[in-house]
């Protein structure tokens, strides 16, 4: 993510911000041994790794900028351990695997479709909703092998084909073109794949659209963003972000001010904090869980995803873009982040089908870039918005279905706004209002 400024709102603990301090930061972080990618500094840094319950990850290369001022991916990819999903499963089985540190696996090791379908209350919403949406994947560069590996996915989990012969998968550039595409980035196209996999995971039925910014700057992925809008596309999931500038108020008005879309942004990944497109009015912010079985009547728990200080779900008060009226919150003068989310902890990660630039094969994902298109794909679950309304008031308006997260925390804030950084019941930052139960909370 581009550096970080504190903006002003409740003081803070918890999360490093990303200055020329940041080297001591990272040094002082991998003897403690809880390294984690320099996302925001200026120049691409080594990626190091984590490590959570003997579950290993890193940051995937798009969370390093290529250029000054470029926005970044939200996502990780595990490297080794074993994940929720194969501790369940060998629970089952009575068979344990692991995954091959820095390397695919010969067959998912994180949840798929089934099991996204089944904690978040839309397995009757997927197989019967959703025909005749075209949900927008907005990433930067080109992934040659997104519609190959997306069959595989889908061919694999027996979701019904997604491709550019039956006209449900579209790639094209930020101007719309299907030849002339940008140069192919192996670690955005992790990105893309983690994006399309989850689209489709959640809403099988659901056409894609992949639209591929000429790089990750703001003017260029905004751009792609209003081609997506342009195309047709009532749901746009965005998996990227930095921190926030005077601009972003000409931004909102320029990319994320479209009436009738649901256009959701990841919240994300370095704890308490906000950042941009997130902090726009105009979008859903998705912040990012843990997500496990348990033995309640869901069948499901979460709670905050944080793996450390500097890593977790992003959440915190905009220093900028205005409070919209359907947020009502007092401890920011401004926007808030978030206002919902669903599963990003790489420990309890999703399942991803990857080619291009890596052994192909099978990785489990996790970020608030999983959590982002799984919300876009609710929201397509959910219907068509109505063409005057800013989907992102939908959830506040329905509050009662959605599942409560009430334990985890990202930071530590002050005490009269702990709920910015720590989880409680009812609205707190972490994770907003909640992660879907069925469709309800997402249609007006």
């Amino acid at each position: 993510m581009r550096t970080t400024t504190s903006p002003a709102s409740p003081a803070i603990s918890g999360r490093w911000r990303r200055t020329a301090a940041s080297a001591l930061g990272t040094a002082a972080l991998v003897l403690a041994g809880l390294g984690t990618a320099a996302h925001a500094s200026a120049a691409p840094a080594a990626t190091t790794t984590t490590t959570s319950a003997k579950v290993t990850w890193a940051a995937t290369p798009c969370a390093t900028p290529k250029h000054k001022g470029d926005l970044t991916c939200d996502s990780f990819r595990v490297t080794g351990g074993t994940t929720a999903f194969q501790k369940e499963r060998a629970a089952e089985t009575g068979k344990a695997a692991k995954v091959t540190p820095k390397a695919s696996a010969a067959s998912p090791t994180g949840y798929g479709p089934s099991d996204l379908q089944d904690a978040y209350g839309l397995t009757d919403a997927a197989s019967s909703s959703g025909s005749g949406e075209t949900i927008a994947i907005v990433d930067a560069y080109d992934d040659p092998n997104a519609a190959a590996d997306l069959a595989k996915y889908r061919t694999y989990y027996g979701l019904p084909a997604c491709t550019v012969a039956n006209g449900c998968f579209k790639k094209v550039s930020q101007s719309g073109s299907t030849t002339s595409l940008p140069s192919a980035d192996s670690g955005w196209a992790e990105e893309e794949s983690l994006d399309l996999d989850m689209a489709g995971a959640v809403c099988p039925n659901c056409k894609i659209l992949l639209v591929e910014a000429t790089s990750s700057s703001m003017a260029n992925l905004g751009k792609a963003v209003n081609e997506a809008v342009t195309l047709g596309a009532k749901f746009v999931s965005n998996s990227y972000g930095g921190s926030e500038s005077s601009s972003d108020t000409s931004y909102d008005t320029s990319y994320f001010k479209h009436a009738g879309v649901a256009i959701t942004v990841s919240a994300g990944d370095e704890g308490y904090g906000a950042e941009y497109p997130a902090a726009s009015k105009y979008v859903t912010s998705v912040g990012g869980t843990a997500l496990s079985t348990s033995s309640t009547t869901r069948g499901w728990t979460e709670k905050v995803w944080n793996t450390s200080s500097t890593e977790g779900t992003g959440s915190g008060c905009s220093a900028y873009d205005a409070k919209p009226t359907w947020q009502t919150d007092t401890g920011c003068a401004k926007r808030t982040i978030s206002d919902v989310s669903a599963v990003a902890d790489p420990a309890t990660g999703v399942s991803v089908y990857d080619s291009y630039g890596v052994t192909a094969g099978w990785y489990t994902f996790g970020g608030t870039s999983a959590s982002a298109p799984i919300i876009a794909a609710v929201y397509a679950l959910a219907g068509t918005p109505g063409s005057s309304d800013y989907p992102a008031s939908y959830p506040y308006a329905d509050t009662s279905a959605l599942n409560d997260v009430t334990s985890g925390s990202n930071g530590t804030c002050s005490s009269s706004a702990a709920y910015l950084c720590t989880a409680k019941s009812g609205y707190d930052g972490p994770t907003g209002l909640g992660t879907p139960q069925g469709t309800d909370a997402f249609t007006g």
